[in-house]
C-alpha cells in the first residue's frame, strides 16, 4: 500500500499547486478625491465593481491597494497603485515578484481612447498606445509582451483637449450604460484565470 500512498501525496501536492494557481489583476488610475469618477480611472472603478461583488475590501498595502478572492482553485489578487499613473510599472513588478506571478498570468486594465465607449479590446501584447500607464509598464518590465484589458473612452473631444477629456467625468449617457459594462468586465477578469487569455479574447473581444 505504500506506493498507493505516496501516489495519492504526490497527487495532493499537484492539486494543491495547482488550487493556489495566482493571477494580479491591475486596475489602472489615479489616487485622490478628484480623479475617482474620471474617464482615466476606469481600472479602478472596473476593480471596485468586482470588490463588490465579491463582498471584499481594499486594504492598504506597499504602493497600492489590494485585496484577493479565490474562484474554482484560481486565486485573483486585485490591486489598484498608488504611484498615479505615469509610475503604474513601479507596482506591478513590486506585486509580480512578491507573488511570484508571471506576467502571463497579469492582467492590465486601462482606459483607451482609440476605441468607442464600452467596447473591449484583450490583447496579449502589443504597444502603449500613448498612454503613459502602459509606457511605464512597458518601462520596468522590459517588456510590451504582458495581456492588457482595454476599456474604449472614444476620443470625442476636440483638438488640444484630450487631457481635459480623459481626465474628466462620465457624460450622463455613458454612466447609464457603464453597470453593464462592470458585468462584463466582471467576467472577462475571471475567464482570464479561469479559461486563459486565448479564449478569453475569443469570447470577449468587440463585445
Amino acid at each position: 500500500m505504500k506506493w498507493l500512498t505516496k501516489i495519492f501525496t504526490t497527487n495532493t501536492i499537484a492539486d494543491n499547486a495547482e488550487e493556489m494557481k495566482k493571477f494580479l489583476i491591475v486596475g489602472l488610475g489615479n489616487i485622490g478625491a478628484e480623479y475617482v469618477n474620471t474617464r482615466h480611472n476606469i481600472g479602478f472603478k472596473i476593480l471596485d465593481y468586482v470588490a463588490q461583488k465579491e463582498s471584499l475590501s481594499f486594504e492598504t498595502a506597499k504602493l497600492g491597494s489590494k485585496t484577493e478572492y479565490n474562484i474554482k482553485g484560481r486565486k485573483l489578487i486585485l490591486l489598484k497603485p498608488n504611484t498615479y499613473m505615469n509610475l503604474s510599472g513601479k507596482a506591478v513588478q513590486y506585486w509580480m515578484e512578491k507573488e511570484n506571478i508571471a506576467k502571463e498570468n497579469v492582467l492590465i486594465i486601462t482606459d483607451d481612447l482609440n476605441l468607442p465607449f464600452g467596447t473591449i479590446r484583450i490583447k496579449a501584447k502589443g504597444s502603449d498606445g500613448g498612454h503613459n500607464g502602459l509606457k511605464n509598464i512597458q518601462l520596468v518590465l522590459n517588456t510590451t509582451e504582458y495581456p492588457r484589458f482595454r476599456f474604449g473612452i472614444s476620443d470625442e473631444f476636440k483638438k488640444g483637449q484630450q487631457v481635459d477629456y480623459v481626465l474628466g467625468e462620465w457624460n450622463e449617457e455613458e454612466k447609464a450604460k457603464l453597470p453593464e459594462r462592470f458585468v462584463l468586465s466582471k467576467e472577462i477578469i475571471e475567464s482570464f484565470a479561469l479559461a486563459g487569455l486565448n479564449n478569453t479574447m475569443n469570447s470577449f473581444n468587440g463585445k
